[in-house]
């Protein structure tokens, strides 16, 4: 390895690298939560019924998530800065393309297939895999922080969108995304190594003796995909760690970040305020998933994961009921953000605990499969909910149910080794 290859700050690159795959997540997440602010201005723009606006959100949120676990392949194949790279490119090029859209078909094709392709290789799998990378020590808050963004990309900038949205259409909406994710691909190509190897390095807080899990052929990718799954689905940890983040997926990105925004506009609240709600979420969601993982680093995740759950299906199944006043949706936000994804980090552990550093980030991108899957449900679901009872009323309670379902699960995972001592 020659010096020319080396990276300023020692050990401490890792934070280089985590800094510029959270400014990518971000993109990505802001990407995922945009058709919550164009299914209003597409109504009106093109007639298009929002049933037929969902269904393009849906597909998108599934096959992000459907992309999770062979992207986690190609990244230990084809490389992790050529994958994520290409991702954003493919991104751009969807929502550009999508500025020239005249028919909900092509809505479908950019935002649901392509864009849904593209930012699924930018999302938590992409996480997972840096933090047992470039990680050995904070793993848990490292993944907290990564994961946070994608929430907080969803939900920070909704407010600018809806701005954007209300003063000139959806066409600038999907024209600052595709500049955006644009920008981005050169960035994370110069500042992201392949391995820390690569650059002289180890992990960060790794021992003199670390040796790094061997990486898989590049031509065995999607086989391995397959039989990381395989292996994994064999235990019972697996199953239930798939149907938590179904849930969680159900009550998070498919129901508030697609219809909160409609949601309110039910009930008389204007397009910018509610995403300002949104906003609020966002933000919170950047303390409650960082310090998620700090407790991940030292508590058990099983417990963590129920009170999480728990605590979001009763929230859900209040809102419906509140009196929708500043004070209790502003306090349903602070709540709900900080509690938007903290299951990520304990629910990685656990998948990491069980399957190993090498085969635990693809598992969790089945795992997270299963979040966009629940996602997509509620997407579709709530939508024709909404259509068929004019009310997002029994939305809100199934999928509030569903939270203490997945609390209860939570509990019945056996955890596959000793919790190690904290450093």
């Amino acid at each position: 390895m020659t010096t020319a290859h080396r990276r300023p700050f020692g050990q401490n690159y890792a934070f280089v690298v985590a800094g510029a795959i959270f400014l990518a997540l971000l993109a990505a997440a802001a990407l995922r939560a945009a058709p919550g602010v164009l299914m209003l201005p597409l109504e009106k723009a093109f007639g298009w019924d929002r049933a037929s606006i969902s269904l393009a959100a849906a597909i998108g949120i599934f096959l992000y998530g459907l992309t999770g676990p062979f992207a986690a392949a190609l990244m230990n194949s084809f490389g992790l800065r050529r994958t994520v790279t290409l991702a954003l490119l493919l991104m751009a090029l969807s929502t550009g393309l999508s500025a020239f859209m005249t028919t909900s078909w092509q809505y479908v094709a950019t935002w649901g297939v392509l864009a849904g392709l593209g930012s699924g290789a930018v999302a938590m799998v992409l996480g997972a895999t840096v933090v047992n990378r470039w990680f050995v020590a904070r793993r848990g808050l490292m993944l907290g922080l990564l994961t946070a963004s994608t929430a907080t990309g969803s939900l920070i900038f909704l407010p600018g969108m809806a701005f954007i949205a209300e003063h000139g259409g959806w066409k600038p909406v999907v024209i600052t995304i595709a500049a955006v994710c644009l920008a981005l691909a050169p960035l994370t190509w110069l500042l992201i190594p392949e391995r820390p190897a690569d650059v002289g390095l180890k992990p960060f807080g790794a021992p003199e003796d670390y040796e790094a899990p061997p990486p898989i052929n590049a031509g065995g990718a999607l086989a391995y995909a397959f039989q990381a799954l395989g292996r994994a689905a064999r235990t019972r940890t697996f199953w239930l760690l798939f149907l938590g983040f179904f849930i969680c997926g159900l009550t998070t990105n498919g129901l508030i970040g697609v219809h909160m925004i409609a949601f309110c506009g039910d009930r008389g609240m204007p397009e910018v305020r509610a995403a300002g709600l949104l906003a609020l979420m966002g933000l919170f969601d950047l303390f409650g998933t960082t310090a998620s993982g700090w407790l991940t680093d030292r508590y058990d995740s099983r417990k963590l994961l129920f009170v999480y759950y728990v605590l979001r299906g009763l929230s859900l199944i209040y809102l419906p009921f509140s009196d929708f006043s500043v004070v209790s949706l502003s306090a349903f936000a602070v709540f709900y953000g900080l509690d938007w994804i903290a299951t990520v980090p304990p629910t990685v552990c656990l998948a990491t605990e069980a399957f190993g550093d090498r085969d635990g980030p693809i598992v969790f991108g089945w795992i997270a499969a299963g979040h966009q899957l629940g996602a997509a449900t509620a997407a579709i679901g709530a939508g024709a909910i909404r259509a068929s009872q004019g009310q997002y009323v029994e939305a809100f309670i199934i999928a509030g149910t569903a939270g203490l379902v997945a609390g209860v699960a939570s509990l019945m995972i056996r955890r596959a080794v000793p919790r190690p001592a904290m450093a």
